[in-house]
């Protein structure tokens, strides 16, 4: 019977053969290809060890390690892309990141949700508060690409200083929610606290995870972030070549299929809860998943960017700024009532759909 721990074991395999292909300079796809599928396992047993560590730690620190690693996937495949120079690569991933969980996550979430449960509810409060942080994370990428657009001359250093300055505002920003959500108001968020904590996602593995070590899964996450780190490298090395080997533009490459990677086991998750009738936790995975990208990844990469000398900006292409707006707009407009069901979820996955056709036929531009 294939099983998604079975499958997971099975694409280590493509570990070792991903540095085969880098070792024998095979082709650039294949490469490319191997370490897609190397990163998808890795990525998933990293979620489950700080599901773990989050487990033994308690809530307060769990929910902190949950938030911290949460993204740590398409964070370390963005710094290496940043290190080779890649910005435009390093946006769109942003951008796609935000789209898919917005849009491919919760589409199939409320899809699957909705075919078994006629209508799911979740809580429309935290809902709104997050539609709120959501439009502030609009409003910070659209600002300086609004500069940079209605301004010819501005140079490329006033550009990145301005973006810094929007990063520090958006990090306290972020360290501000959790507290909100963790601290002052976490009765709010009560309902998805107890459901990761208390009930059959986690109630056989505090067992099982209480008698481990917290140092050594520690040390494992560790292990597994190096992991990921090699194979990013390998992933970036190769992305050029293989992309257009394949018929692909870069752009398509960062805004769609490298976000897809990265978010694998929070994908499976949050369609999984959603099954469960534990709507609250799905879109919590979810819209959780796209604001700290928003808040926290997108600005922490534009102060590397800035430290280690690489043009990285709040400056957006146009269009992948209307990609994030439309994906936020549809979300916003259709979580607000604090309802779902599969009718919504058909929207949502259509909505992803257009807007990955419309990457895929967009042209190669400057940076791509």
């Amino acid at each position: 019977m294939i099983t998604k721990k079975n499958l997971l074991f099975s694409l280590l395999l493509f570990i070792p053969l991903s540095f085969a292909a880098s070792y024998f300079h095979w082709e650039s796809k294949v490469i490319f290809i191997t370490a897609i599928l190397s990163i998808i396992p890795l990525a998933a047993l990293m979620g489950e060890i700080t599901e773990a560590i989050a487990i033994v730690a308690g809530p307060n620190l769990g929910g902190l390690l949950n938030a911290t690693f949460g993204n740590s996937t398409e964070l370390i495949l963005a710094l290496v892309a940043l290190k080779e120079g890649l910005v435009d690569v390093v946006k769109a991933t942003i951008t796609g990141s935000i789209i898919g969980n917005l849009l491919l996550v919760i589409g199939f979430a409320m899809l699957f949700g909705g075919l078994r449960y006629k209508e799911q509810e979740f809580q429309p409060v935290a809902a709104r508060l997050n539609a709120s942080s959501m439009n502030l994370a609009i409003v910070a990428i659209l600002l300086p690409t609004a500069v940079q657009y209605t301004s010819p001359g501005i140079e490329g250093q006033t550009l990145q200083n301005l973006s810094v300055a929007v990063a520090i505002v958006l990090i306290i920003v972020y360290v501000l929610t959790l507290i909100f959500s963790m601290k002052t108001h976490a009765y709010l968020y009560s309902l998805v606290i107890t459901e990761m904590q208390g009930e059959d996602l986690s109630k056989s593995r505090k067992e099982d995870f209480g008698k481990i070590n917290v140092k050594k899964l520690v040390f494992l996450l560790l292990l597994i972030t190096l992991g990921i780190a090699i194979e990013s490298e390998l992933l970036v090395s190769s992305l050029q070549e293989a992309t257009k080997s394949l018929g692909l533009t870069p752009l398509f490459a960062g805004v769609i299929l490298l976000p897809i990677v990265g978010n694998t086991a929070e994908h499976t998750t949050a369609v999984a809860v959603a099954i469960k009738n534990k709507m609250d936790l799905s879109m919590a995975i979810a819209v959780g998943s796209s604001l700290q990208i928003a808040l926290f990844v997108a600005p922490v990469l534009v102060i590397s960017g800035w430290i280690s000398g690489q043009s990285m900006d709040l400056g957006f292409n146009p269009f992948e700024l209307v990609a994030v707006a439309v994906a936020v707009l549809i979300t916003n407009s259709i979580s607000s009532d604090g309802r779902s069901n599969w009718l919504e979820g058909i929207l949502l996955l259509a909505t992803y759909i257009v807007i990955g056709l419309a990457f895929y036929f967009h042209p190669v531009i400057d940076g791509f």
